[in-house]
């Protein structure tokens, strides 16, 4: 009992006893190399598609810390030296209160009408009483949280509500989802013009002059939502932003910040005091449980300036935030701990697991954690906003008096931590850990499977928490071991700024993925398109992304691809190529997109087959999905030279037909089959393929012949585009195509570049850079492959759009198109890929 009796003590107190070992003098925050190049965003925390936290600014402490999507996840941190605090990390913002719900809260009553209405529709004094009542939301049959099915082209949606206080001086927020065409009116007065698209939990503040008509009384937000295509959807809400909040005024001053490929580094001046910050993820590529498990470390150090001894504690808070897809769901939040951690966890009341599926969306099931190994100089609690961080600004800790507080369902609710250095006149370190468990991470095929790192139940989240805690320095070493070897080979490869590039690019490119087992043990490895249309299991995602893993892990890369090949071999897919994806992240029971894209799939699942069994010297994996394998390769035969009017994995650009780039792409399918039923010692297969290949070749090179390149499409002379599939003849050494094609295009290339980049055709000014780094390594002169691979690094550094790596950008003024956070910048490393592929092929 006397145990018992102690370790509840430990749990709510947030006792803590024993250290763990110290890095400060291995080196750990001293890394061997260094990257300078301003990010668009810093990763900070990257996990997976859903517990995913980055930097927007150049210093840490300028604003909140946010989701990839733009949303708040916040963290906050400060450094308290000698009674005085400077905050390194975030910035105060008080949870939104809620006002009038989203249908996420609560399905909330409207007037409604599908007919297009007479009169002043959005005015508060309208009549809507002929309408048609229901609650929120309204949509489309497959849309999330919907209680009013609309399924005609337009729905006008009229939420009429009183209000108690007069709100004409407070900051009101307006939340809304839309798809598509969406305008939304307040009291009669425009507010939401959104065009053509379709976005989820939008968040706005109020003009001024609407909110002045907040007023107690009636009131009314009206809204119409014009369907084009797909599904339609409308939900909207209000709530209160409340500034009061004042703590941490004080500002470090940010000296240095490095993106490395698994680490994050900061460096801080806080008075006579600096402070090193590591944000580490640890994915590790030869180490699929420990990439998997979804758990990150923060590590600090802090080091006097002056010579002279300092009183020393440092701060690190989260909050609810990270839990929820909208403002106003409900969470709970518990401190606990057992005899080896003390920790705080944090989820929605509801944990409605694996019901959400979308783009711009994120988890409102599982618990996220906040946790540090015991030791005395450590703590961790649970309370109000000001509160905690009030007494930690006066106190130097966090134990506030008369609160013992283990639960609370607080909107305002923080997850603290705080580490007490006490007199520090030498080099003092420590780390906490951040974590989600997401119970279940995807549905696959109709089964609700658990994350890898689980195997299928026999490790839990505690477990996972004790193993990085007890691995840390291990952990560390690995990764900065990483870091040094990628950095140079990378170096190597392209140079500094193509290392920086790569280093950018890692993280981004792994955590965009889900991994999981699928129920006879296979590993699959799902990517989620982020910010494009939510797809999971694209396969022209898992193509562009493909040199990354291909270069470190093929494994990765087949869990990418069986879940497509286990569609069409279940027989749920009968079309004779590929589908484009296996449904809506997290929902992976089958393709949700649109509409097919046949010759670049089929293409693509081709080259990537041949790449993986030219990378491990043997076509085993091809050679068990050898039958469908086949079928796609006739369809190419068939179909491929010159492909009809169809999307290829460029789709923004819109359908078009005779596409030269494409046609590459089937021909090296073709290639890559012949080149698989070689190395399976089937001799006549490979060569009626291989030969159908160059026979192809030689019909291409003279239908897209345009003088002094190669056209867009065979049949409008005076275009262009970049000819980046042509990459897979270099790296089979099949010499498909004449070299002389790759010679061309390139030298031809070097005329059309703009400062941010090479245009992906002759259309318009903007490009992929993951295909601007694949035609760059169609050189064979590596000054020609960094004239090419630079201005995608100026890019990086200069672009206006301050969001995690977007893939698609204007060459002239660097604004994102739209993409951001997405995997294929994994194509980056298609320089690297090169020089090991060449390498092995001279052996």
């Amino acid at each position: 009992m006397k145990n018992l009796f102690f370790l509840f003590l430990v749990s709510i107190l947030g006792l803590s006893y024993g250290c763990s070992p110290s890095p400060a003098s291995s080196g750990l925050f001293e890394p061997a190399v260094k990257s300078t190049l301003r990010a668009p965003a810093y990763p900070l925390i990257t996990i997976d598609p859903y517990t995913s936290a980055w930097s927007f600014t150049d210093c840490l402490y300028d604003d909140v810390v946010r989701h990839w999507t733009g949303v708040n996840y916040p963290l906050i941190g400060a450094l308290r030296v000698d009674g005085v605090s400077y905050r390194f990390m975030g910035v105060n913002e008080m949870p939104l209160k809620l006002l009038l719900p989203t249908a996420v809260v609560e399905r909330w009553d409207a007037a409604y009408t599908e007919n297009k209405p007479d009169g002043k529709w959005t005015e508060v004094a309208y009549d809507d009483r002929s309408w048609e009542k229901g609650k929120a939301a309204f949509g489309t049959p497959e849309m999330p949280n919907l209680s009013t099915t609309w399924e005609s082209r337009d729905v006008w949606v009229r939420r009429t509500f009183d209000l108690k206080d007069d709100y004409s001086g407070s900051p009101v927020i307006l939340e809304y989802s839309h798809d598509d065409i969406f305008e939304l009116y307040i009291n009669g007065i425009p507010v939401v013009a959104t065009g053509y698209s379709w976005r989820n939990n939008v968040v706005e503040a109020l003009p001024e002059e609407v909110i002045k008509t907040l007023l107690p009384g009636k009131n009314v937000i009206a809204a119409h939502c014009h369907n084009r295509t797909g599904g339609g959807y409308t939900d909207f809400g209000l709530y209160l932003k409340d500034e009061s909040v004042t703590t941490f005024e004080t500002a470090a001053q940010q000296k240095s910040v490095s993106v490395l490929p698994t680490q994050t580094y900061y460096t801080f001046a806080c008075g006579p005091v600096e402070l090193d910050v590591i944000f580490t993820s640890p994915l590790l590529p030869d180490d699929l449980d420990l990439l998997s498990t979804p758990v990150n470390y923060i590590s600090y150090r802090v080091r006097p300036t002056d010579g002279q001894a300092h009183d020393v504690q440092i701060y690190i808070e989260a909050t609810p935030a990270w839990t929820v897809n909208s403002p106003g769901q409900e969470t709970e939040t518990v401190l606990s701990g057992n005899e080896n951690l003390v920790f705080a966890k944090t989820g929605t009341t509801r944990q409605p697991i694996l019901q959400k599926k979308g783009d711009n969306v994120r988890i409102d099931w599982g618990y996220f954690y906040l946790v540090s190994g015991k030791k005395n100089s450590a703590a961790i609690r649970i309370g109000e906003y000001a509160g905690v961080k009030e007494h930690f600004i006066k106190t130097g800790n966090i134990a506030l008096p008369n609160v013992s507080e283990t639960k609370t369902n607080s909107s305002t609710a923080v997850l603290a931590f705080s580490e007490d250095f006490g007199k520090v006149s030498a080099p003092a370190d420590g780390y906490v850990m951040l974590g989600y468990d997401d119970i279940y991470s995807l549905q696959y095929f109709h089964e609700n499977r658990q994350g890898y790192w689980k195997h299928n139940g026999q490790t839990d989240i505690m477990q996972a928490f004790e193993r990085a805690d007890k691995n840390y320095l291990p952990v560390m070493k690995r990764c900065n071991a990483f870091n040094t070897n990628m950095m140079n080979e990378a170096g190597q490869a392209g140079g500094k700024e193509y290392a920086e590039l790569c280093a950018l690019a890692y993280r981004q490119a792994i955590a965009a993925h889900k991994m999981i087992e699928d129920k006879d043990g296979n590993l699959i490895f799902l990517s989620k398109e982020n910010f494009s249309n939510g797809s999971i299991g694209t396969v022209d995602l898992t193509y562009p992304s493909s040199p990354l893993f291909l270069l470190y892990n093929p494994d990765l890369l087949k869990g990418m691809m069986t879940p497509v090949f286990y569609f069409s071999e279940s027989g749920r897919w009968n079309k004779p190529f590929p589908a484009h994806d296996v449904g809506t992240y997290p929902i992976a029971n089958g393709q949700t997109y649109g509409g097919d894209m046949p010759v670049e799939e089929a293409g693509n699942m081709l080259i990537l087959a041949a790449a993986i069994a030219i990378v491990e010297g043997n076509p085993g994996y091809a050679k068990q999905h050898w039958p469908v394998l086949t079928t796609w390769v006739n369809y190419l035969l068939k179909e491929g030279l010159d492909p009809e009017n169809q999307l290829c994995t460029d789709d923004f650009a819109g359908h078009f037909a005779h596409n030269a780039n494409l046609s590459i792409k089937a021909i090296m399918g073709i290639a890559g089959y012949g080149k698989l039923a070689a190395m399976m010692g089937e001799k006549e297969t490979a060569e009626k393929y291989i030969n159908a290949a160059k026979d192809m070749a030689r019909q291409w090179t003279q239908m897209a012949d345009d003088g002094d390149h190669y056209r867009l499409t065979f049949d409008k002379p005076d275009t262009w585009s970049q000819k980046y599939n042509l990459i897979w003849d270099k790296l089979f050494g099949l010499n498909i195509f004449p070299e002389q094609v790759a010679e061309k295009e390139v030298a031809y290339y070097l005329t059309r570049q703009n400062r941010y980049g090479l245009p992906l055709d002759s259309r318009k000014d903007y490009t992929k850079t993951d295909w601007i780094i694949w035609s760059a390594c169609l050189a064979n002169d590596y000054e020609d492959f960094r004239k090419i691979m630079l201005p995608v690094h100026v890019y990086a550094g200069e672009t206006v759009s301050r969001i995690p790596l977007s893939d698609w950008h204007d060459t002239k003024d660097s604004h994102s198109m739209n993409f951001r956070a997405r995997s294929v910048v994994g194509g980056y490393f298609m320089k690297m890929l090169e020089n090991k592929m060449l390498k092995n092929k001279s052996k």
